[in-house]
């Protein structure tokens, strides 16, 4: 039932055949109902709720039609390209409202009133209480997308507010890979008998994604993933940790060793942020460190390798991360480092996603051989996270620079060329 200038739109963005969600939503959508979509991620969601409101907008269009709330930034501007994607051969225009980004700016785009604003729950309440001139009172669309990260991240009083000011005669689209009880909570809220198109009911990895977990002590943790980094390379890695600050170690630490390796992560500055995700997606680097800001949603394509460098303490967030891989249909591998603390949270990740999960082959001998190099590397990651952490204070800016941490590396480059080659 999708108009023919949409159904071009998908091809030239390559897409032939919809995906199950897709299949499922999109026909109930174009008959006007509300909707709930379950599916596991890379599974196509975005295309499930974008294709049918355009086709409204096409059949009556006007201004601030449609409203997308999303959990992070990054998945706000990863949506927007979507519509753009689809919408340019019709003229549609989208604007990204998130936090960390100039509010005056944003206020003007709001002004030229966008058919479809993507924004994050945050920033979107902020203009709407200090905007003037800017409501939604003719807004004929609502999205969730990730819907119960929304509500994880207590989003909560900032989604009633903006529910208080929308019309109630409107399409309610929710969509997430997991199902909560605050989801529920919202859905008898906001949606009007909804029809749920749930692909998978129960928390579920794709086919095609290989998983393994290695069981390791703690203290040789950065060993491990040298190795592993080592024995694999030539993928390019996703690795996922608990902290900001952890990630950015591990980043340094890994520069140090002479891989290409950027971090991602909510204490950078939202320019940063996307530079570093767009090095990675050109493939100018091939390993990407993040906390979960990256877990939910981001489409990269060519993700092969996911690493649990901390394992995640919800374990809902495991199928998010791992879900980063093996995208729409194609394979990838994912390893969970376990510790002796972490074995209680691993058998929860197994239960929940009901495996088995095998150990990935490892020779303990190698590892320990490049003990030496990681603790020099790590000593120099140190000094180097001491001495940013000192610049922020001198400065007490954020520009962070972590593409080249300068004082130290240029006092140890002498001494550590020579050991490289010993």
């Amino acid at each position: 039932g999708v108009t023919d200038v949409l159904c071009e739109a998908c091809d030239q963005l390559g897409w032939k055949v919809p995906t199950k969600i897709q299949v499922e939503a999109i026909p109930v959508a174009l008959q006007g109902r509300d909707i709930i979509g379950l599916a596991e991620t890379g599974s196509g969601k975005t295309g499930a709720f974008a294709l049918p409101i355009l086709q409204a907008l096409l059949e009556t269009p006007q201004r601030l039609f449609a409203l997308v709330l999303t959990p992070t930034r990054e998945l706000a501007f990863q949506i927007s390209e979507q519509f753009e994607a689809l919408g340019s051969s019709i003229g549609v225009h989208s604007t990204v409202i998130v936090g960390g980004i100039d509010t005056m700016s944003q206020s003007l785009a709001l002004a030229k009133k966008p058919h479809v604003i993507i924004a994050t729950p945050g920033r979107l309440v902020d203009h709407l209480e200090n905007t003037k001139g800017f409501n939604l009172r003719a807004l004929k669309f609502l999205v969730m997308d990730e819907a119960d990260r929304i509500l994880n991240m207590d989003f909560e009083t900032e989604v009633d507010k903006i529910l208080k000011v929308i019309p109630r005669d409107r399409k309610t689209f929710l969509f997430s890979a997991t199902m909560t009880k605050k989801v529920q909570k919202l859905q008898r809220a906001a949606l009007k008998n909804p029809v749920k198109c749930a692909v998978s009911s129960k928390y579920q990895t794709v086919e095609k994604l290989q998983q393994y977990y290695i069981f390791i002590p703690s203290k040789f943790k950065d060993s491990y993933l040298v190795y592993i980094l080592n024995e694999l390379a030539g993928n390019s890695f996703m690795i996922f940790c608990s902290t900001c600050n952890n990630t950015q170690r591990t980043a340094l630490l890994l520069r140090n060793l002479g891989f290409t390796a950027i971090p991602l992560h909510g204490q950078m500055s939202q320019n940063k942020r996307l530079g570093s995700l767009n090095k990675f997606k050109a493939k100018a680097r091939s390993i990407l460190l993040a906390t979960d800001v990256a877990s939910r949603g981001l489409d990269i394509p060519h993700v092969d390798v996911v690493i649990n460098f901390d394992i995640p303490t919800h374990s809902k967030d495991y199928i998010h991360r791992v879900g980063r891989t093996a995208r729409a249909g194609r394979s990838g591998k994912s390893i969970t480092f376990v510790t002796q603390y972490d074995v209680e949270l691993f058998q929860r990740i197994e239960h929940l996603i009901g495996k088995k999960l095998p150990a990935f082959p490892m020779q303990e001998e190698e590892v320990m051989m490049l003990t030496e190099r990681v603790a020099e590397a790590q000593r120099f990651a140190r000094m180097e996270l001491r001495e940013q952490g000192e610049k922020k204070r001198s400065r007490n800016d954020d520009d962070d620079d972590t593409e080249e941490a300068i004082g130290v590396r240029n006092k140890v480059t002498g001494g550590k060329k020579k050991k490289r080659k010993a």
